[in-house]
Formats: C-alpha cells, structure tokens, sequence
C-alpha cells in the first residue's frame, strides 16, 4: 500500500507541481487513512478495501466531532488517490464512487469593511522606522494585490517592477502571475526601500536578521494591526485577500479579472465572492424599502 501512496505523492509533486503545503495536506490525510485501516481492520492490500471500509473511516471521524469541511477534504484526498491507482492499474474497481460526501453549510469569506480599511491605513500610527514601515507595507502589499501569504513572503525585490507598477508572484502549483497596482503603493514600497538595512536581500520583505521574513511573524503583524479596527474573529493575511477581492467586487470589477488577479484556477472559487456582495444588496434592500 505504501508504494502506491509514494507514487501518487511524487504525481502530485512533480507532474501536479502542488505546494509543499497542499502535498503536505494530502500526505497527512493518508496517513491518517491508512493508520484506521490497520488498527480497525487489519487491512495491508488496496485491494481489500471496499466502500464500506471508507464509509466506516468517515462514520468514525464524524464520531470524532471532526467538522464536515474537514471531513470532506479527506474524502477528495482519497477520490484523487483512486483516480491515480484505476490509471496506474493498481486496483481495479474505485470504491469512492459509492461515496457522499457529508453537507457543509456554506460560509461567506470574512472581509473588512472599506471604512475600516481606511481607518487603518490612514488613521492607525504604524510608527516610521524600518519595522513600522515594513508592517504597513505588509497590510498595503494584502490589501492592494490579494495576494496569499506564500506569495508575499516570497516576493522578491527582482521581481517588483515600480516603472510598470507590477509585481510578479510565484502562485499555486509554481504559477506565475502579474498583478498590477497604484502609484500609492508605489510610493509605500520606495519609502520601504529607503529606511531597509538589508537592501542587498533579495527577498522585498525581510526581518530584522535580513532575511525573509517567516509566516508567524506575518500572521502576528497582521492580527494586531486588524485587531485595531475589527472584532471579526479572523484576523488574518487570508481576511486581507478576502477584503481585496469584495471590495474589488463592489466597486465593479469584473469577475473574471478579480479571478485572474487572485491566481484562481477556475471560476467558481472566485463567484463566491459574489454571495457577500448580494448579502450587501440585503442589508440595502431591508433598510431603504418601505415593505422590506
């Protein structure tokens, strides 16, 4: 069983070119399936595994109070993974045809609203030596582009042209992709450059040991700062990529641009931005209408 795990990782890697944190997710799931199969029913073939046994893993982690969207992202694990063993001629029948997969209530993308991000970029004391500017810059680069957190902390000076007010990142499955922005953030990223002592690094953003700067640290940066002007829950580099694409939308944009911006593979992970925009249509609708 194990050989097939290793070469549907290595497809996923190599031929898929998944990140290391999507592979990392499948490997885990995996793990986690395998590990039932041996304890519950002492299974070493693929060949012995039938619906029933994944029915049974999936009746298990329900059991377990592990939320349904979590269950369901194990489910599409091992749907790909089956997908891979039927073209490898590893097994021969697909057990997860007889699959549901359980139903998950949907959740709108957490977002800040305009005036709060204005508060924030314009009214918030950020301080204006190197670490202040830097933080700033961190909220501007989310707020301007929508960029992830793995594009960020690997943006690269080389690859931030201010002449074409462009920037290019490396996105999922090694994507590469051009966002454009204003002069605005043009001028906070020359501002940036000019108190940075690490000017040699080639990374845009870095810590104080002049190298790039790591996840935890941006996360920090980021939830302090949003903390000033929200209570939501999240507080996140994500909630910024959220706040970018719906404002995007309310202001017009086309949605098929705003998918090509954010790096989306497809367009249905950009349309659920529009749920928060018909929610706004609502909340509209309920206050201005006499007969609301």
């Amino acid at each position: 069983m194990n050989a097939g795990r290793d070469s549907f990782l290595q497809y996923l890697q190599y031929e898929k070119r998944f990140s290391n944190h999507t592979l990392l997710a499948y490997s885990t799931d995996l793990s986690q399936f395998y590990s039932y199969l041996q304890l519950t029913y002492e299974i070493k073939e693929l060949a012995e595994i039938s619906h029933t046994v994944v029915r049974s893993w999936i009746v298990s982690m329900m059991e377990q109070k592990i939320s349904p969207r979590s269950v369901n992202r194990k489910i599409t694990t091992l749907k790909t993974f089956y997908k891979f063993l039927l073209r490898q001629n590893l097994v021969t029948e697909n057990p997860m045809l007889k699959i549901q997969s359980p139903k998950t209530s949907k959740r709108l993308p957490v977002f800040v609203e305009k005036q709060k991000m204005d508060v924030l970029l314009d009214n918030v004391d950020f301080g204006e030596d190197e670490e202040g500017v830097r933080n700033k810059l961190i909220i501007e680069l989310f707020y301007a582009t929508g960029m992830r957190l793995s594009e960020l902390i690997n943006l690269r000076q080389q690859n931030v042209d201010l002449a074409a007010c462009q920037l290019k990142v490396l996105g999922k499955r090694n994507k590469e992709r051009i966002i454009p922005f204003g002069h605005e953030l043009k001028r906070k990223i020359e501002e940036y450059l000019k108190t940075k002592e690490a000017a040699d690094s080639e990374y845009l953003l870095t810590g104080k040991s002049g190298k790039k700067m790591y996840e935890k640290l941006v996360y920090r940066v980021v939830n302090k700062y949003l903390s000033v002007v929200t209570t939501t829950d999240k507080k996140s580099p994500h909630v910024l990529r959220h706040t970018f694409a719906t404002h995007m939308l309310n202001n017009g944009a086309d949605l098929n641009a705003i998918k090509e911006l954010l790096g989306h593979a497809n367009l249905s992970a950009t349309q659920v931005y529009t749920h928060n925009t018909v929610e706004k249509l609502k909340n509209i609708h309920k206050q201005a209408h006499p007969k609301a």
